[in-house]
């Protein structure tokens, strides 16, 4: 491409403080050095991380960011030593990189990888140290490695997956959060067995996802649970088989849930990021065999729970990504949509421009929505 080689001047959302509106600037994008490839993002979706990041992450080396994680898009071109993709591919950036070469990427036991972002990052700025984005002389961070809110953007080919030509990009954009994360805890970190029943803490689209993928296990019963009533309905389309508003009972959550299932629910799956919704999905579980899965992102509070909780046999554990292997697992994810195994147009409730970014961001903050795709750049 014409591009190649050259810095690009194109638009994206740049996030200077915390708690501050996103504002649209004109960035400049350095060509992609070795091991990297430039991506033309043509959809973004809003996820609830880009939430955490913006208004409840307080460090200030967090900023200024290109928020967005949830895309697909593109390769405009590729930096040396690259052999796995070429200008053209349409691909699906990942927070979750798989190296294929480190000692966990070879483990089936987990989908982390030595070579991410994380491992050439600051934890508490949810990004790498450096970056190829640049706005008004300043480095501006990517956002857990990606930074999708930009019309391009630059990656390592450890962090990227190449998808199906013929899938809507603006669909699968999806599956590089929010679906892979929720379904994926379901079926890959909690292994929902046939005929169990589960209980999903949290009815965005982690969690209706996570509700998908209790539902594919097989679970006979998935009771959805949610502070706001107008999520029941949309439960349903995803599995659910009963819904529970906690505000609508004068007991803790969990000894509802207890008393509805006959001492607890064999799996259960906390998809808020709220440490007090985490210890009741644990508290939800029965005695004996029950599993929670910690699922929403929180990383400025600990979380506490009685240890006989865990001494009466309960296991309480955490998923990234659903368990999924990056490159692996959105590929897999993808060709089961395009196989229409797998929902993804019903989790989009809203379409709109990167301009109205902060729009869509106000929708997420109010419950309005479950998902709303960005159309960055035309295909």
């Amino acid at each position: 491409m014409a591009t190649a080689g050259k810095v690009i001047r194109c638009k994206a959302a740049v996030a200077w403080k915390s708690n501050k509106p996103l504002v649209i600037e004109d960035i400049e994008v350095a060509p992609p050095q070795a091991n990297e490839v430039r991506i033309k993002i043509v959809a973004t979706a809003v996820c609830h991380s880009d939430l955490y990041q913006l208004f409840e992450n307080k460090h200030e080396d967090g900023f200024p960011i290109v928020l967005g994680h949830e895309a697909a898009g593109i390769i405009e071109s590729v930096g040396s030593g690259v052999t796995e993709y070429r200008p053209g591919d349409h691909v699906i950036p990942l927070f979750i990189s798989q190296c294929r070469e480190c000692r966990f990427c070879k483990s089936p036991k987990t989908n982390q990888c030595d070579k991410g972002w994380a491992n050439a990052g600051r934890h508490n700025a949810m990004a790498p140290l450096e970056s190829r984005l640049t706005c008004k002389g300043k480095k501006v961070l990517q956002f857990l490695g990606t930074g999708t809110f930009s019309e391009y953007t630059v990656v390592n080919q450890v962090a990227v997956a190449k998808i199906d030509p013929a899938a809507p990009l603006d669909k699968v954009c999806l599956t590089g959060c929010g679906i892979c994360t929720g379904y994926g805890a379901a079926v890959n970190t909690a292994k929902v067995e046939p005929g169990s029943t589960c209980a999903v803490f949290g009815l965005g689209a982690v969690g209706l996802a996570a509700v998908m993928g209790c539902q594919a296990a097989g679970a006979k019963r998935i009771i959805a649970v949610d502070i706001n009533p107008e999520k029941a309905e949309k439960a349903k389309v995803f599995g659910a088989t009963d819904f529970v508003n906690p505000k609508d009972h004068s007991k803790p959550i969990s000894q509802v849930l207890s008393e509805m299932t006959d001492g607890g629910v064999d799996f259960s799956l906390e998809c808020v990021g709220n440490v007090g919704v985490m210890r009741s999905a644990l508290e939800s579980c029965v005695k004996g065999w029950g599993v929670s899965v910690i699922v929403g992102l929180n990383n400025i509070e600990d979380i506490s729970a009685r240890p006989l909780m865990l001494i009466a046999g309960r296991t309480w554990k955490g998923s990234a990504f659903g368990g999924f292997k990056g490159k692996d697992g959105v590929e897999k994810m993808v060709e089961a949509y395009m196989d229409k195994k797998l929902k993804v147009d019903e989790f989009i409730t809203h379409n709109m421009t990167l301009d109205q970014v902060n729009d869509a961001i106000e929708l997420m903050k109010e419950g309005k929505c479950i998902r709303t795709v960005l159309n960055v750049s035309p295909k």
